[in-house]
């Protein structure tokens, strides 16, 4: 089948991830935690005067662990200046999270472990913090000492850095498609916006900053403005 001239979620409105040629060609969705198990379809249209048509696909529902941790008592239940940092902070990364550039023709999908290390946290773990649910977790943290340089997993351009209430030190990269990759907790941050990384590339070194228990990485993959598990991308 001929690649697609558009490929999009099931309501239509957000760009699916297309890898291939004019020969073979696969799409990738992003499903979010919060999706209800059940049937979903993506939209296909192969060229301007084709109709799109509809392909299925199944939700299974996932049971995720429970995790519960201590933290300073200030980052559960905030103050209203506090509060408004937050809300300030969640606004803008809105417009960093809706970015979408061209997929690189060579592009992979194929990533490095950002730091080495043990996960001290998996993808979706269910969260209470100081006996309080929290959303489950979006990403995966990875055990490492402050300092440790973070890596580029994929080429990629850095589109935001920041200092957040939550995420400490963080940088967001930009690989294409829809496919965004987030670090946080950072204790330095070596790049810049606009920086334009290669795999391997320094961006910044492992931290304790936001709200943390000790010094870790925690590495989040956004695909179609959806987080999903980092394992997926990784070789086992």
């Amino acid at each position: 089948a001929a690649r697609p001239l558009a490929t999009t979620g099931g309501d239509g409105n957000q760009p699916v991830l297309v890898l291939g040629d004019a020969i073979e060609w696969t799409a990738l969705v992003g499903i979010p935690l919060a999706a209800e198990p059940g049937e979903a379809s993506i939209s296909v249209q192969a060229r301007p005067d084709a109709a799109p048509r509809q392909l299925g696909y199944s939700i299974a529902p996932k049971q995720y662990r429970e995790q519960r941790l201590n933290v300073a008592p200030r980052t559960v239940d905030l103050s209203p200046e506090d509060q408004a940092r937050y809300e300030r902070e969640r606004d803008h990364l809105a417009t960093v999270t809706a970015t979408r550039t061209e997929l690189r023709p060579d592009a992979a999908l194929q990533m490095r472990v950002p730091v080495p290390g043990r996960r001290s946290s998996s993808f979706g773990l269910r969260r209470v913090f100081n006996g309080q649910s929290r959303n489950p977790h979006s990403g995966m943290d990875i055990a490492a000492g402050t300092g440790t340089p973070v890596l580029a997993p994929l080429p990629g351009k850095v589109i935001d850095t920041g200092d957040y209430f939550f995420n400490g030190g963080t940088v967001w990269l930009d690989h294409g498609g829809g496919l965004l990759t987030m670090y946080c907790h950072l204790s330095r941050v070596d790049v810049k916006v606009g920086d334009v990384l290669q795999t391997g590339d320094k961006l910044a070194a492992v931290g304790a900053t936001g709200r943390v228990t000790g010094p870790h990485l925690h590495w989040s993959v956004m695909l179609n403005r959806a987080m999903v598990d980092p394992a997926l991308f990784i070789s086992a």
